[in-house]
């Protein structure tokens, strides 16, 4: 399939649509960060980054268990207009707005600038007895 034509097409889904502006906004952002600002499934969440990433969108890095996504450096500079066109889209759209705000407050919980708890649906008990939550280690 032309490159250009799979480019396009891949934007033709709201969850996809949601994912990019909120990877627009950071530099990356952890899975389960996604799962939980997005309140969608973690397959699901998954599937769509496939999509993305095998049509140009995203790169990707493994650090331990957690898989980080971000805006991959080599776009077309068509692409780089779609993702401010998603940007100003997201300004009238409660959906982006909500995502933001779930995605804010999980940025909270990170360590050092990177996601160490996994799904927040998972910790609820940690974050009652924060003796659970991991520790930040000391060299």
């Amino acid at each position: 399939m032309d490159r250009d034509v799979e480019t396009f097409q891949t934007l033709g889904d709201p969850t996809r649509l949601r994912l990019l502006n909120l990877l627009a906004q950071v530099d990356e952002i952890c899975v389960c960060e996604l799962v939980d600002a997005l309140q969608i499934p973690q397959y699901s969440i998954s599937r769509h980054l496939h999509i993305l990433t095998s049509s140009g969108w995203l790169d990707d890095r493994r650090l331990g268990k957690w898989v980080y996504y971000r805006i991959a450096k080599e776009l077309k500079p068509y692409q780089r207009g779609l993702l401010r066109a998603i940007e100003q889209l997201g300004e009238g759209r409660d959906d982006f707005r909500q995502d933001e705000a779930r995605a804010s407050r999980r940025f909270k919980l990170r360590r050092k600038g990177l996601c160490c708890v996994g799904l927040v649906s998972k910790i609820g008990a940690a974050l009652a007895h924060p003796a659970r939550l991991p520790r930040e280690r000391h060299a």
